[in-house]
């Protein structure tokens, strides 16, 4: 999985979230949702056919949509807001690439 390049681009994405200052109920929901996302990248990754790829990667592009919603509400920089649409269109790939 090391050259898995929307695996790598989660772990970033989830990397820069940890550095947020944010009240606590929003951290929490923040740290879930961009974990969730590279969580789900690697079981996805893990699994045989293109249908049960394809779910867990349609719940990691769900949980950036998550994580995306708490950075417009913190207004958060454009660096992470970036990284996050980045990532967002290489989920988007996986998903389409998967659908057949």
């Amino acid at each position: 999985m090391k050259n898995f390049r929307t695996f790598i681009l989660a772990k970033e994405f989830y990397s820069e979230c940890q550095k947020l200052k944010l009240p606590g109920y929003l951290k929490n929901q923040l740290d879930r949702s961009s974990s969730s996302i590279a969580l789900n990248l690697a079981e996805g990754y893990g699994r045989e056919t293109p249908k049960d790829k394809k779910r867990f990667y349609i719940i990691a592009l769900g949980s950036l949509r998550e994580s995306q919603a708490v950075l417009k509400i913190v207004n958060a920089q454009f660096e992470i807001t970036d990284l996050g649409d980045k990532l967002g269109a290489y989920l988007h790939n996986l998903v389409k690439y998967y659908s057949g």
